[in-house]
């Protein structure tokens, strides 16, 4: 890339694709989600928390700390959000400028596989809860990304694998449409060692959303492991728990940039195959 060659040259480029990021979105035909409401919707749709911080890094905790001050950054542009029957939520366009006035610390990173430290790192993990979050609602996936390497093995919180959500600024977004008759709001809360984020509606709901992973397995792509495993989705009526629906939501395939446990079983590809 020109950037690496030239590094002076980055900001221009970050700043050529920011322009031309939000401009197009004020043409795709989306009415994005802006309206924040103090009062909150009376129905619990779905609530989910992660730990705030992970000791296990290799980096400096000051990091972690930095992450959180991120974060919270971000809640206040996300908390009491109202996404209202035809409108889609955008990350960015929800948060952006959350940093205008309070800039971002500087925290943890994924760039081209290997960890490093940037001013706004550790905002993935408000996209990341949130998209597990909407997963269990019926909005629908309009956009979003996995993470092209996972960098940290994935905490024991209940999760499967490949339900995480990057996100980066003029590139790459988490957007996800409310196509019901239904007004959903977004609460965020903190206490001291953990994030939750709840998911409220003005009306209550008809379904109950498992989300499952299945056929997890991981695969030598030339020099790197590669993780593979299937998302899927169930819906259950909430009056008799009876399955109305199941489906693949999407395949989901990531590098793998830690040291797998020992015995994880790995195929071997032949160097012939696609994968």
């Amino acid at each position: 890339m020109i950037t690496e060659k030239y590094p002076f040259l980055l900001p221009i480029r970050v700043a050529q694709r920011k322009v031309f990021f939000y401009t197009s979105m004020r043409f795709d035909g989306h009415t994005y989600a802006k309206e924040l409401q103090e009062e909150q919707l009376p129905n619990l749709i779905f609530s989910a928390e992660n730990k705030l911080y992970n000791p296990d890094t290799g980096f400096d905790m000051v990091y972690q700390e930095n992450k959180v001050f991120n974060l919270k950054l971000l809640a206040k542009k996300l908390n009491g959000l109202l996404i209202k029957p035809g409108e889609t939520f955008s990350f960015w366009q929800a948060v952006r400028h959350a940093n205008k006035e309070t800039p971002y610390k500087e925290g943890l990173v994924l760039k081209n596989g290997k960890i490093c430290v940037s001013s706004g790192g550790g905002l993935c993990q408000m996209s990341n809860l949130l998209f597990w979050v909407f997963l269990h609602s019926p909005l629908l996936i309009v956009e979003r990304h996995t993470h092209r390497t996972k960098g940290f093995p994935t905490l024991a919180n209940g999760e499967p694998e490949g339900v995480d959500a990057t996100i980066s600024e003029g590139w790459l977004d988490l957007k996800m449409k409310n196509n019901t008759d239904r007004i959903f709001q977004l609460v965020i809360t903190f206490d001291d060692e953990n994030i939750v984020i709840s998911l409220l509606a003005n009306k209550p709901g008809r379904l109950i959303y498992e989300i499952e992973g299945k056929d997890l397995s991981y695969y030598r792509k030339k020099d790197v492991i590669v993780e593979k495993i299937n998302i899927y989705r169930c819906e259950r009526s909430m009056d008799t728990r009876n399955i109305i629906s199941e489906k693949l939501l999407y395949e989901n395939q990531r590098e793998v940039s830690y040291q797998l446990p020992d015995n994880t079983p790995i195929i071997e590809r032949r160097p012939d195959t696609n994968e």
